[in-house]
């Protein structure tokens, strides 16, 4: 086969995968004003920095949202569009050694998809996600720099921020420990921080996406959910879902690279056809 990219185009940067026989030559992600662009600086930086020509390369495995702006072949190498659930699937799966999973892909949005290697279905998707944490910390904090807003939030303190179980009831429940968020953003001080608020926006996407994986597996023989996306690699991220390992049943798994999950499914999930 020689050399292939798998190319995730998302919503707000794009993420490139070089293989080569199943060995990975490079990753890297870039960000740019749009799509387009953003897709083709990844592939000459990726080319570029690994002294690749584009005539050695066989073939371009294009998925992500920003895929369908691309109608035609890219710098002349044969180009093959793929299902951005069926690459989410599949990277997963390949970057955990799983046979079966619930990936949660959590980037501008969050998508849901039931992934095993007999098939892959997308359960549905959640609006809540990266954008939100950008639009409303632009909005609360004046900041639209996720990196600073991840900064901002290592000195946050929640309780000037969630309302939590032991606000609101006075004895603990065995299903409801008193550090459990009943509200997000639902006893917010005056006197509340920016970095209180940051922790507060991080915290709320997260419990989110990680309580409707529980929902999307109540009546399922599924245990084990990977999360993905630029997203998971927060270290608010890895905070909160530790603790959804020691609320329920569920193992929630953040593997390496977890940010190239969906280029590397592209790649990979579409060499098998």
């Amino acid at each position: 086969m020689g050399i292939v990219l798998g190319i995730d185009v998302g919503g707000s940067t794009t993420k490139i995968v070089g293989l080569e026989n199943d060995k990975r030559l490079g990753m890297l992600q870039v960000r740019a004003a749009d799509q387009v662009t953003s897709m083709y600086g990844a592939i000459g930086n990726l080319l570029s920095k690994r002294k690749i020509a584009p005539s050695d390369v066989s073939k371009i495995y294009l998925t992500g949202v920003g895929a369908s702006f691309i109608d035609e072949k890219v710098y002349d190498i044969e180009t093959v569009r793929v299902n951005e659930f069926e690459a989410i699937g599949r990277g997963a799966l390949g970057l955990t050694g799983l046979n079966k999973a619930l990936v949660v892909s959590l980037g501008t949005g969050t998508a849901f998809v039931k992934a095993s290697e007999d098939e892959i279905v997308h359960l549905g998707g959640s609006g809540i996600g990266g954008g939100t944490i950008v639009g409303l910390s632009s909005q609360m904090l004046g900041k639209s720099d996720v990196d600073a807003v991840i900064a901002l939030a290592e000195k946050g303190n929640l309780k000037n921020i969630d309302l939590s179980v032991s606000d609101i009831l006075s004895k603990e429940v065995q299903s409801l420990p008193f550090d459990l968020t009943a509200a997000n953003f639902g006893k917010i001080k005056s006197t509340a921080s920016d970095s209180d608020v940051a922790l507060g926006i991080l915290n709320m996407v997260f419990e989110t996406a990680g309580m409707l994986a529980v929902f999307a597996l109540k009546n399922d023989t599924i245990k084990d959910v990977v999360l993905t996306g630029t997203l998971a690699t927060f270290p608010q991220a890895k905070t909160v879902f530790s603790r959804f390992n020691e609320l329920t049943d569920l193992n929630f798994i953040i593997p390496e690279d977890a940010v190239f999950a969906t280029a590397l499914g592209a790649a990979h999930g579409c060499r098998r056809e």
